[in-house]
């Protein structure tokens, strides 16, 4: 075992928020005690925080073999002196419940999924995430199914043990998940946090004795932040409470707003979206005659351009792409060249020919003119970002 793990025991004794201890060495803001229960940031657990003497303690970190508090500002004592250090508890505790509720992330994993492996973890201030090493779609693993083993993993009031034993017996255990990182200080013997019946594991973390001391887990998001890796987060105890009635009060303002309960909002929903696709059909369509009966008003007012046909004209709420097959259709069989150009965002224009005038250089003529860009060949191309509205492209191209 390492000197600093035998002078830091937060992990041993995670419950003791306020001791003495005499200071060992101090450089600048940095103190080093002969012994501590503040844990140092690692392994995806923060530091503590707390105070030194009434000193704001700001970080605490494992350097040298040794913890190092570093205060807020210059310490008002001296090496040898007796401190009195209290660490956060409202802190303290919150960390304590996250880093138990990986431990039971991981074991509903263990259950969820055939192939696993840990691949990371970290306690943020609102939300804690846990990173599996697996192939497994995220969009195949129900977030309700992981938070309602989770938290009757709770219900149950399962106890929470850790012990030290010799690593290289922890290593030949097929059941024993090694939840540290590659700094991790190596020794002859490792911590094993072990839950009842559902999870064990080498972790240097603090934990809580009983799983009912998390209280509850809300599971907010599983997606995939990289290759062969699925990420769970959730949050536990007061926030996973808020999270709840949020949910709950949204619901109730969603049921409002639609005139149902709360139980019937998917059946409303799913209304909803049946009736919204319906209406979508019928714009489109609507739409489309309406795009329809302005080409067949444009073919009757085509222009004579040296000695071709040009359809040149002005169309409303589509976009390029919707009036694409309609230029190709129309070029050689209504006109020789057609040119339309509309509103998408920007203006925009999309011609198409029969390849005597060649497409690509009426787009270059017009984005030469009024700015923006495009390409394309020779019988169909298009160009968007004009500075200048459609009818001032018409009138141009009209000429």
């Amino acid at each position: 075992m390492s000197t600093d793990a035998k002078n830091n025991l937060s992990a041993v004794e995670p419950y003791v928020m306020e001791f003495e201890a005499t200071v060992e060495s101090i450089d600048g803001r940095a103190i080093a005690l002969e012994q501590t229960y503040f844990y140092p940031e690692g392994g995806g657990q923060p530091a503590d925080r707390g105070t030194l003497n009434g000193a704001e303690v700001t970080d605490v970190q494992k350097q040298e073999g040794e913890t190092r508090h570093v205060l807020g500002t210059e310490p008002e004592f001296g090496v040898g002196d007796t401190v009195t250090a209290r660490i956060d508890d409202e802190f303290r505790t919150y960390c304590m419940r996250a880093h138990t509720a990986s431990h039971l992330v991981y074991g509903a994993g263990r259950q969820l999924f055939d192939d696993h492996g840990y691949g990371g973890f970290d306690i943020g201030p609102k939300k804690t995430r846990l990173d599996f090493e697996t192939d497994r779609d995220p969009n195949d693993v129900d977030t309700l199914t992981v938070e309602r083993m989770v938290n009757e993993v709770v219900w149950d009031g399962r106890a929470v043990d850790w012990r030290d034993v010799d690593i290289d017996r922890a290593r030949e255990r097929d059941d024993v998940v090694f939840n540290l990182s590659d700094d991790t200080e190596r020794s002859d013997t490792v911590r094993i946090v072990e839950i009842d019946d559902w999870d064990i594991a080498a972790c240097g973390g603090t934990h809580v004795r009983n799983t009912s001391e998390i209280g509850p887990i809300t599971v907010l998001d599983i997606s995939n932040p990289g290759a062969d890796l699925l990420r769970i987060e959730y949050t536990v105890g007061p926030a996973a409470v808020q999270r709840q009635i949020d949910t709950r009060r949204n619901a109730e303002r969603a049921s409002d707003i639609l005139d149902t309960s709360v139980d019937g909002l998917p059946e409303r929903a799913t209304s909803l979206v049946q009736e919204n696709s319906s209406l979508e059909e019928q714009v489109d369509r609507l739409h489309e005659r309406l795009l329809e009966g302005r080409l067949e008003s444009l073919v009757e007012d085509s222009v004579s351009k040296n000695g071709e046909d040009w359809i040149v004209g002005e169309v409303e709420s589509v976009g390029p792409n919707d009036v694409a097959d309609h230029v190709r259709r129309l070029a050689g069989d209504a006109g020789d060249v057609v040119a339309l150009t509309g509103v998408d965002g920007s203006s925009f224009i999309v011609v198409g020919t029969t390849g005597s005038t060649d497409a690509s250089d009426v787009v270059d003529d017009v984005t030469s003119k009024f700015g923006g860009g495009g390409g394309g060949g020779s019988t169909f191309a298009q160009g968007g970002g004009l500075d200048e509205p459609p009818q001032a492209v018409v009138e141009y191209l009209r000429e």
